[in-house]
This record gives structure tokens, sequence and C-alpha cells, in this order.
């Protein structure tokens, strides 16, 4: 067996022997990289962005509604959990929240639960609903392991390429790098994205269930993501995005309210 294929079917064979079901999702995972390495390199990158931005203080009022709203979600996801008998899979979690004072309009996970909101995306939540929705959504991320399985995706695509480079080294250099940019977008079109995309759609069912449960109203994802909509002047086509488009996210979202509401949603 020549040397390039036998490495396509070793590099085929890992994927599929790192593939395993995630309990919250029921999906299939491709996990080549240890959750707990996982953890370690999120803390590091954690705090490194804290000690480098502009963090606020624990006793400005906007941190201190972002670590209220993050520890009600918190204790939904715990309780959520235990119900589920999923409780083993936070036992590396040691949640943690910060605020950064800065225009971008964004909030995070990190695998452990490191959360770090941006103040440019109060202006758009408006409420305290809407921030739970964000905050819900990007810590259902890392509840469902999202991080793992896109860095996973990315070794096995990185894999993939350099096969690809050994298999035509004999091949003219213009050849070369034609045949990698071909399979690069390929990969990208055929497997990131649309992955990408579904990951977004599980942690924006996980994070409404999650923000429900925590005693936030799920109705205002919708008049949050019309503001995002309204606001988005880059739209780029769905097949090229990392997200679903805002009017598809909306769709959907309007799909779930009614169900997670009767279910979880408990009005305080």
């Amino acid at each position: 067996m020549k040397k390039p294929l036998f490495l396509v079917l070793a590099s085929l064979a890992t994927g599929f022997l790192a593939c395993k079901t995630i309990p919250i999702t029921g999906r299939k995972q491709i996990n080549l990289v240890p959750d707990a390495m996982i953890t370690a390199m999120a803390l590091t990158q954690y705090v490194s962005v804290v000690k480098s931005s502009a963090t606020l203080s624990p006793h400005d009022e906007r941190a201190q509604l972002v670590t209220h709203v993050g520890t009600k979600i918190q204790q939904a996801v715990e309780k959520y959990m235990q119900e589920n008998n999923l409780g083993k899979d936070l036992q590396n979690f040691k949640w943690d929240y910060h605020t950064i004072d800065a225009a971008t309009v964004n909030a995070w996970c990190m695998p452990g639960g490191k959360v770090v909101v941006y103040t440019g995306l109060l202006p758009y939540t408006q409420n305290e609903n809407a921030l739970a929705v964000v905050m819900g959504h990007e810590i259902a991320h890392a509840i469902a392991r999202h991080g793992n399985e896109r860095m996973s995706q990315g070794l096995l695509i990185s894999l993939g390429g350099m096969i690809l480079q050994e298999a035509m080294k004999e091949k003219k250099q213009q050849t070369q790098a034609l045949f990698l940019g071909l399979y690069l977008v390929g990969s990208n079109l055929a497997l990131a994205l649309p992955n990408s995309r579904m990951q977004e759609s599980e942690a924006d069912r996980l994070g409404l269930i999650f923000a429900a449960m925590a005693g936030y109203d799920p109705d205002e994802a919708i008049p949050f993501w019309q503001r995002m909509n309204a606001a988005n002047q880059n739209k780029v086509p769905e097949f090229l995005s990392t997200h679903p488009s805002d009017e598809t996210r909306i769709k959907k979202l309007a799909a779930l309210i009614s169900e997670i509401k009767n279910k979880y949603y408990h009005q305080p």
C-alpha cells in the first residue's frame, strides 16, 4: 500500500474511533483532544484575555448584572444536568464571570465555565432577559463540547491537507497550490461551516432552555435577534457563514419558544 493512501486510511480511522455521542445533544462528535487539555488551554487563554483587557471592577453595575445573570444560568444548567443524569459532565467546570469594557458586540464561554461579556453587547440586549438568552447560548456551547469538536475538525482538515501535499509532491507547484486550495474550500463548505451552523442551532435551543429554567422569558430572543439583524451591515450568504442567517435563526427560535416556555419557564 502506498504511503499516502495508508495515511488517508489511518486518518479516517482515527477520526472514526474518536467519535463519541454527546449525551446532551444525542449527536456524535469528533473529539481528538482530551477534555482536560482543552480546559487547561481555555483557562490559559481566559486569564490572558482578562488581564490584557479593560475588565470592569466587580463593583461596576454592568459587571454585577453579568455575574447575576450568569449565576442564575449556571444554577439552571446544574439543575438540568442533574435531572438528566449528566452531572458528571460538569466536574471540570469552575465558573467565573468577567465583563470587558469594549465596543465589541460579543460574549463567550470557554470550556470549564469561563464567561466573558463585552459592554458593546449591552445596548443590543437592552434588558436582563435578552442578556440571559445570549449568555445561555454561549454557555450551551461549552456544555455541548463544541470547542473540542471545532478544534478536532480543524486538526483533521489540517491532516488532510498535509496528506494531499505529500500525495502531490511530485506535481508542479502551481498544481499543488490549486488542488490544496480546492481542498481547503471544499472541506470548509462541506464540513466546517455546516457543522458550525449546526452547533449554533444546538446552542440556541439549549441556551433558551437554560434561560427559561433560570426564570427568564424566552420570548425576548426574537426582538433581540431582530435588533441584531437590523444592525448587521456586513451580511454574507448563509452557506459561507459560520452562523445561521439572522432570518433563519429567528424562524427556528420562534418555532421553539412555545414548547420551551411551556416546559421550562416558570415566571418568577
